[in-house]
């Protein structure tokens, strides 16, 4: 086994009854670096992201073959999908902290864990805080409600919720499209960050945002995988004529 190899995907296909929506999808995700999905919507991009942690289970009439391996181990068949979702975590499209504390949504995940100490989760708190770039502001009302926080902040609250469980993974689902400007760079250098201790997979509609902090990027249309490589290469010299016509704005 390739120890660069975080996730193997091999003839990925999934089916929503009999609609077919992803279609013999093949990709390494390497450990420590952070892979970009691009595309237009509808491509498949978002449902080949939960499929990394089998977010797709929760749909109706899903069928899913082929092979998604962590680490060297089949996650599609019969596992503990809790105990997957604790080592790739999700941060979704839209900031959605739970209605309660700032506190209280970081130490959400190790309370269900088991952990009940409270200078254990104060320290996980802030540590999972200082890792979001969201200490600094929020250490004054941490026991203030997480909704009275600006959309960019509770984006960071979210990121530093998925954190506290360890994960292994982070997987974004266009995590700062619903953001200003400056929110969105705030983001961008975070995951530029956490990329030395996560892999970070992250589905984005800015082609901007990709070429900034993707080390690769992958071109999803139709269902289809149509290009996986280097972003420098994806954007510079794409090898499939769609890819050209997609990242030049032509069409999507």
């Amino acid at each position: 086994m390739n120890r660069d190899i975080k996730i193997s995907v091999r003839g990925l296909n999934l089916y929503y009854g009999s609609f077919q929506a992803l279609k013999n999808i093949s990709m390494d995700i390497r450990r420590g670096e952070i892979t970009a999905l691009i595309g237009p919507s509808g491509c498949g991009k978002s449902t080949f992201l939960k499929t990394l942690n089998r977010m797709c289970d929760l749909a109706d009439n899903v069928r899913v073959t082929g092979s998604i391996r962590l680490d060297g181990c089949e996650i599609l068949g019969d596992i503990d999908v809790t105990a997957l979702r604790k080592r790739v975590g999700m941060v979704f499209q839209k900031p959605n902290p739970f209605p309660m504390s700032i506190y209280d949504n970081v130490a959400f995940g190790p309370r269900v864990q088991g952990i009940k100490k409270k200078p254990v989760l104060d320290e996980i708190v802030e540590e999972c805080l200082k890792a979001a770039a969201l200490w600094d502001e929020v250490r004054d009302r941490l026991h203030k409600s997480a909704l009275g926080i600006s959309g960019g902040q509770q984006q960071r609250l979210c990121i530093a919720r998925a954190l506290a469980t360890r994960p292994e993974v982070l997987l974004m689902d266009e995590p700062t499209s619903a953001l200003d400007p400056v929110s969105t760079l705030k983001i961008e250098e975070l995951c530029t960050r956490l990329k030395k201790d996560y892999t970070i997979v992250i589905v984005t509609h800015n082609m901007q945002q990709a070429k900034r902090i993707s080390d690769r990027t992958a071109f999803f249309l139709l269902g289809e995988l149509v290009e996986y490589g280097t972003t420098k290469k994806v954007f510079s010299m794409p090898d499939d004529e769609r890819t050209r016509l997609y990242i030049s704005g032509r069409f999507g």
